[in-house]
């Protein structure tokens, strides 16, 4: 099974890269396989590459679900 999750870019880097917040964590991530990205913009990400834009509500439905799984920002292992 594979899982992608929403994260929200907070600083658009070089070279295709963003970084992004995901419960307390910041990973950087390539957003070479989505177009326009902008900090605010909520993604999924999928081993490490950004592979779609998200409604914000919808980000905030699939995090609220993830929470009730025991993926929490005091839990940051549950995201690995």
């Amino acid at each position: 099974m594979c899982l992608a999750i929403p994260a929200q870019v907070t600083e658009i880097l070089a070279g295709d890269q963003a970084r992004v917040a995901l419960g307390g964590l910041h990973k950087i991530i390539s957003t070479s396989l989505v177009d326009n990205v902008k900090t605010g913009d909520y993604l999924i990400v999928h081993v490490g590459f950004a592979i779609g834009k998200l409604d914000p509500a919808e980000a905030e439905r699939t995090l609220a679900l993830l929470a009730e799984m025991g993926a929490t920002p005091d839990n940051p292992a549950a995201y690995r």
